[in-house]
């Protein structure tokens, strides 16, 4: 690798180890072996080597528990309600694995009010994000409707988010995947019939 990679590797290691808030430009650089120069040379600034390091993180982790890190897996169920449990399952089986990620994630959260570069590298891979929730979660195809897509991945977004501040907060009392599709279908019992409304 270059020293370009060097500092992305770096910068991703001292993001899980440290949080966004502590990570200095010397610990990139004792991190991923090379010098202070190079983070301006390649990046601009240690900000901008950490949006990256950051949304790197963040794209590897969906890859990890989206229907990318299922290689090898049986394939989703059809049914729309197993297949939420299915890919919620698959999510909350990686939370040992995913916690430093998750809690990077609230900690990145709580610095967008002030950081506006921040806030703007993370708009388009939200977006993409969403798609990609939409997809995953509820097996929908965004380029055939991508206004439904769109609106289904804000939502299963809004519940991403939930889920990992409960996780974090107490895994003993956060939601299992089953409780998700319940909660789910309890929600969509609730609906009002073609008479109703």
């Amino acid at each position: 690798m270059g020293h370009r990679e060097d500092l992305l590797e770096g910068a991703k290691q001292c993001l899980l180890d440290k949080g966004y808030a502590r990570t200095t430009a010397r610990d990139v650089v004792a991190a991923s072996g090379t010098n202070l120069a190079s983070i301006g040379y390649h990046y601009g600034s240690k900000e901008a080597l950490l949006n990256q390091a950051f949304l790197a993180l963040t794209e590897e982790w969906g890859n990890a528990v989206g229907p990318a890190g299922r290689e090898g897996a049986a394939p989703l169920p059809a049914d729309p309600y197993a297949r939420f449990e299915a890919v919620w399952g698959q999510v909350i089986d990686s939370f040992e694995i995913s916690r430093k990620v998750w809690k990077l994630q609230l900690e990145v959260v709580t610095r967008l009010e002030h950081d506006e570069a921040l806030r703007e590298a993370i708009k388009g891979p939200q977006e993409e994000g969403r798609s990609g929730m939409a997809e995953a979660f509820l097996g929908m195809d965004p380029e055939a409707d991508p206004e439904k897509a769109r609106a289904a991945g804000m939502l299963t977004q809004a519940l991403m988010a939930g889920v990992m501040v409960q996780w974090m907060t107490d895994p003993e009392t956060a939601p299992s995947a089953k409780d998700l599709t319940a909660g789910l279908r309890a929600f969509m019992e609730q609906r009002p019939t073609a008479q109703e409304s």
